[in-house]
């Protein structure tokens, strides 16, 4: 009689499921190989046998684009000439001169130079135009934005010699620019709403992003801020280790900001390791349907954990991590690899079984379904129903986060006239054109910001330039559309000449008290509803 022993049977056991593990990737790697010279033996065929010759090339690049549309909408193929270009929002910073420029009249105005960048410490200024660049002439010949950033970008260390036209100047005066890293600040702004309540505006999740951050919430504090409103508008994400690190400023004792899980990825759960420097005190993070993916991580960690309000339209929905992978011929794909999901479980990735234009086109479908004006619109069953970790409040996954306290579109200052001249760049450049005209006299009269932000009135000669330039442009004048829109359009234009004649968080500083997410986000903080949430400072 034969006898097995326990350790046998497990031994014995434990090589089975190898075997059968072995066999199974072998099996895969004998299909990619097999369909890999599928693909080979077809380019082999089309070169040697096409009627036409072929641009193999752009075969190649159209059939990856191709097959990763096939998998999700966030699997894409960077070329490899346009891979700085694209890592540049990601990495935070760029190799170039450090002027921020607007083409007008054919000409490149710059608009304003980078703190600094080597531009300013030169002492190029705003209004300047260039004319010259590298002794070839760029002005009058027709140049566009790529035009402009092929010759005035490139890798720090390198020169360029621009010549620029200054006022009334008749001699050009030529600068010897060495190329540097120029920052791309993700913190549009910083400021004290009131005594008490602080505002920061996060644009993108780069590698700089929390060093701007932290700066912002020091200055803050030193302030007097008790109370926070993180702006996370318009945020389409960016770096997932930046989003957690934000996350840890704002949540405590080991909490689990962020998990990730995939099939070739096991689960990783993320949690705050570090004291931030907002732990404390009443926080409200505003959001919108542009809000997206590094966004969705932090409002949904400080829903979850019920650490502030959320408020605003229900976010983008990404919850769909990518992960670079290098092509032999310095191209790359950035391919999904994982999903993320909230501390209580929730992915909030929606659905894109229609494809990837039908994906991208929901955003803006959901005003056509009424969504924008009321949530009873959205059908929410029971299987994307969650609760909050302290709290135990109602929350929702499948398509986003939906905010605490919803806020309609505004549309009571909208207008087709309104939106013509905004889609059209018109906004901008009459006040660039009134800026460049009247420069001396704004900045001699205007150096004061809190006098400009409480004083300062729109002349009606810049209304008139924006009226000329919309009928320049075959706009024609709606007297009706005007008057309904004339309070949105004097307060954009005088936002855009704080940004021009201060810096970029003047924009807020003016436009903020007609944004109506910003609005009801500070009415939250004072009118009780945060208060009657049950959430207190965690």
């Amino acid at each position: 009689m034969t006898r097995f022993s326990t350790k046998s049977a497990g031994i014995g056991l434990l090589l089975l499921v190898n075997a059968l593990t072995y066999g199974a990737v072998a099996e895969a790697q004998q299909n990619v190989q097999e369909q890999g010279e599928k693909f080979n033996t077809l380019l082999y065929y089309m070169n040697r046998m096409y009627v036409d010759s072929v641009d193999l090339d752009g075969l190649v690049e159209t059939a990856i684009r191709g097959m990763l549309e096939k998998l999700d909408p966030h699997s894409v193929y960077i070329p490899a000439e346009d891979l700085q270009e694209a890592d540049e929002p990601l990495n935070g910073n760029f190799e170039g001169i450090g002027v921020r420029f607007n083409i007008m009249k054919d000409t490149i105005m710059v608009v304003s130079t980078i703190a600094g960048g080597p531009s300013e410490k030169l002492g190029i200024i705003s209004g300047d135009r260039i004319v010259e660049v590298d002794g070839e002439v760029v002005a009058g010949v027709g140049i566009r934005n790529k035009g402009v950033m092929d010759r005035l970008k490139g890798p720090k260390g390198t020169h360029v010699e621009v010549g620029v036209k200054r006022g009334r100047l008749d001699d050009l005066i030529y600068f010897d620019i060495e190329r540097d890293k120029i920052p791309i600040y993700s913190v549009d702004a910083h400021y004290m709403v009131d005594p008490k309540v602080g505002y920061i505006k996060v644009n993108r999740f780069s590698k700089e992003t929390m060093g701007e951050l932290i700066s912002a919430l020091d200055n803050l504090k030193d302030e007097g801020m008790k109370d926070l409103i993180l702006d996370l508008q318009g945020n389409g994400g960016g770096m997932l280790n930046t989003a957690i690190a934000m996350g840890d400023e704002f949540l405590s004792d080991d909490r689990l900001i962020v998990y990730t899980d995939g099939r070739s990825f096991p689960r990783e759960d993320r949690v705050a390791q570090e004291t931030g420097r907002f732990e404390k005190g009443r926080l409200v993070v505003l959001v919108d349907e542009s809000s997206a993916s590094a966004s969705e991580i932090v409002s949904g960690a400080i829903q979850d954990w019920d650490r502030g309000l959320i408020v605003g339209r229900r976010t983008f929905g990404k919850g769909l991590v990518q992960r670079p992978v290098r092509l032999p011929d310095g191209s790359a794909v950035r391919l999904t690899v994982q999903q993320y999901f909230t501390p209580s479980g929730r992915c909030i990735q929606k659905p894109y079984d229609d494809g990837v234009d039908a994906y991208r086109r929901e955003k803006y479908e959901r005003f056509e379904k009424g969504e924008l004006m009321s949530l009873d619109s959205l059908e929410l069953p029971d299987s994307l129903r969650y609760s909050t970790l302290v709290l135990g409040r109602t929350v929702y996954g499948g398509g986003g986060i939906l905010p605490d306290v919803f806020v309609p579109i505004d549309t009571s200052m909208n207008s087709v006239y309104f939106s013509d001249l905004l889609r059209r760049g018109l906004f901008n450049r009459a006040v660039l054109e009134f800026v460049d005209a009247n420069r001396k006299e704004l900045e001699a009269s205007l150096a004061d910001r809190e006098a400009f932000i409480a004083d300062y009135a729109v002349p009606q000669s810049l209304l008139d330039n924006l009226i000329a330039l919309g009928e320049a442009e075959e706009i024609p004048f709606a007297e009706e559309d005007w008057n309904t829109s004339l309070p949105a359009t004097t307060l954009r234009l005088k936002a855009i000449m704080g940004r021009s004649l201060f810096d970029a968080g003047m924009f807020y500083e003016v436009f903020n008290p007609i944004n109506p997410i910003f609005r009801r986000g500070l009415e939250v903080l004072k009118d009780g509803t945060y208060k009657d949430s049950g959430i207190g400072s965690r």
